[in-house]
């Protein structure tokens, strides 16, 4: 199956009007898509649009967007009772409707006669199974979950649903598409609860629990959920705020899968059945119950969390971003464990579970492996690598910060390039953001609290890095797309080509947080542009675009964001399959040449060509172009 990319024009279709669906046709229509907005009658459609309007109005009022924005936005929405008009041309499908199954297998057997051959469906479901939901499908292989969360036009997370018959090329298009309506896609199993809702779900009914046992004031509860996560709004709170029924119905729904240790609390149905809210504010912090209530938590969140990863319902990654996108939490279940130790948060799980038994709360294999091997931290993944086409991709991926830099993802870096230079088969590398951005520089959190010698530390740990991806055998090329600034920026400097999105922008902003570039990055910008261009970018602090760059000669290519990717991977394609070690040695003659003499340079590079004579790849390349065929390069 060969899907196109989702892109505008692109038709995106909207089943239903309500809060949801309305806040999906802004997202996607801030994103430039035509969307059409379907509901059952005139009156349920009058009522989605003045929702709409009222939502872009406040946008203006707290100065998000302008009225002429607003209109813009407001004019790529169309509003139908007529299924079939809205599906015409529909390149994506998403339903919004009742979260009842029968209402949408219902719906979605309508939907399957009027789709276009090469539409793509997706539920927005927060809890029924994407797999049973499929089958109503002419083509379940394009049909997928996507799980906005609410509000949708604010909230940036989106959950990715592949269920058993999710072709992962849908799953691929999903999150591309998830990018281009600026959320953060975290892809997740076809499981109850999906990822966020598994553990924060859980944790508000405990939040219930602990107060029905009396273990605590809802003001303290309220208080320790707060700390704990870092959050605005503690558990009793988000519960008011969003509705009693819905955290009833959300447990219901855990328990029907995972059983007793997820029921929910008697005390939550007193209150959904009083349709009171929960009056925390009322009561009074108890601190000598501050440290019962943390450790209960604990247990829970870290327990279901750990449990999820090893179901492969998600990464711990996933699980983390989900928590700090979706939830606003400053600490997810991974950092909560991390902080409290792997061998303290395992006793936190076993005395939780100790309520239920092994089998209603099972506890996960790989916690009790590390807490056996000593282990410190789990460990949370912000670098990863892909093989593309004989292309290796170092991916940054820190999405719920834009990929900003802390020591721990510099430290993770450097240590991916020094296991690639292992490897010999890796021939050209793309340095890039996971998702539409490059990196927005370094954590200022994490730098507002370093000392003079841990900031000395972090800026020559920087340029160790920066140091290694320029001395790498194979040539490493940046893909900026999104921001590339401070540190972000100094990283693709050490690279050998750095290729920019024409939207990306670039700049050097340190000196306005009263600090300069440390990495490496004022000493390699004023090689290559010239101490009085290099200047202008840093004492201005000002971010300048790609064709500005461009034109400094910062960036080597400027390519179009629709294809940024596929470009550059031609590009290192085309890099990859010519005479590695020829390649390398040259890269080498270049970068050490540069600050010689040309006398020393010439000498150098006429040495290390008369080298390429004696290698393999020189015969082959050469009988090659004779014979009039492809050489087939071994690097040797």
């Amino acid at each position: 199956m060969k899907l196109e990319q989702l892109h505008p024009p692109h038709r995106i279709a909207v089943l239903g009007s309500g809060n949801m669906g309305n806040g999906i046709a802004q997202s996607a229509a801030q994103a430039g898509f035509p969307v059409v907005v379907r509901d059952l009658t005139e009156a349920q459609l009058a009522r989605g649009r003045s929702l709409l309007e009222r939502t872009l109005d406040g946008a203006v009022q707290r100065q998000k967007m302008t009225e002429a924005q607003r209109a813009e936005v407001l004019g790529r929405i169309t509003f139908t009772t007529d299924l079939a008009q809205a599906l015409r041309g529909a390149r994506l499908v998403i339903e919004a409707v009742f979260e009842e199954e029968k209402v949408k297998q219902a719906l979605f057997r309508e939907v399957g006669p009027l789709l276009d051959p090469e539409a793509i469906v997706a539920t927005n479901t927060s809890s029924l199974s994407v797999t049973r939901l499929a089958r109503e499908l002419p083509e379940p292989a394009r049909f997928a979950g996507l799980h906005f969360f609410y509000p949708a036009a604010v909230n940036k997370l989106l959950e990715i649903v592949g269920g058993e018959t999710t072709d992962p090329e849908t799953l691929g298009v999903l999150e591309a598409f998830g990018y281009r309506l600026r959320k953060v896609p975290i892809a997740v199993a076809d499981s109850p609860g999906f990822a966020v809702n598994r553990f924060f779900v859980p944790f508000m009914n405990e939040a219930v629990r602990l107060a029905e046992e009396g273990v605590a004031s809802l003001a303290t509860i309220e208080s320790v959920g707060r700390d704990l996560t870092g959050s605005t709004n503690g558990p009793f709170e988000v519960m008011n705020l969003t509705g009693l029924p819905i955290a009833l119905h959300a447990m219901e729904s855990l328990e029907a899968a995972f059983g007793p240790a997820y029921e929910p609390a008697e005390m939550l149905e007193e209150q959904v059945a009083a349709a009171k809210p929960w009056a925390w504010r009322d009561g009074q912090v108890e601190p000598e119950r501050v440290g019962l209530v943390k450790a209960r938590f604990e247990g829970l969140l870290i327990g279901i969390a750990t449990r999820l990863v090893e179901e492969g319902g998600a990464t711990a990654e996933a699980v983390e971003t989900g928590a700090l996108v979706g939830l606003r939490w400053t600490k997810g279940p991974f950092a909560l464990l991390n902080e409290v130790g792997v061998v303290a948060g395992l006793e936190r799980v076993r005395e939780f579970g100790r309520r239920y038994g092994p089998e209603a709360f099972p506890i996960s294999a790989e916690l009790v492996r590390r807490a056996g091997a000593s282990e410190a931290r789990w460990p949370i993944r912000y670098v990863r690598t892909e093989s593309r086409n004989g292309v290796t991709w170092v991916l940054l991926d820190r999405p719920a910060v834009m990929n900003s830099l802390n020591g721990e993802v510099v430290r993770q870096l450097g240590a991916t390039f020094a296991a690639l230079r292992e490897d010999p088969s890796v021939r050209a590398v793309v340095l890039a953001g996971a998702g539409p951005y490059f990196s927005a520089g370094a954590d200022i959190a994490e730098m507002a609290t370093k000392t003079v010698v841990e900031g000395r530390a972090f800026g020559f740990q920087g340029q160790e890095v920066c140091k290694a991806i320029e001395e790498f055998p194979a040539p490493v090329l940046s893909l900026v797309e999104g921001f590339a600034l401070g540190g972000g920026l100094e990283i693709a400097l050490s690279t050998d080509l750095l290729l920019a999105a024409d939207t990306a922008k670039l700049g050097l902003p340190e000196v306005s947080v009263g600090i300069h570039p440390g990495f490496g990055g004022a000493s390699r910008l004023t090689r290559l542009v010239g101490r009085a261009a290099a200047k202008l970018v840093i004492f201005t602090a000002q971010p300048f675009s790609a064709a500005e760059a461009h034109e400094l000669g910062i960036v080597t290519r400027v390519l179009p964001a629709a294809t940024a990717r596929a470009d550059a991977q031609a590009l290192a394609e085309t890099i990859a399959s010519r005479a590695p070690l020829a390649v390398s040695w040259v890269k080498s003659v270049i970068n050490r040449g540069i600050d010689g003499t040309l006398d020393g340079s010439l000498r150098l590079e006429g040495e290390s060509a008369g080298h390429t004579f004696a290698t393999a790849d020189r015969t082959e390349g050469m009988r090659a172009f004779l014979e009039r065929r492809r050489p087939r390069f071994e690097g040797r």
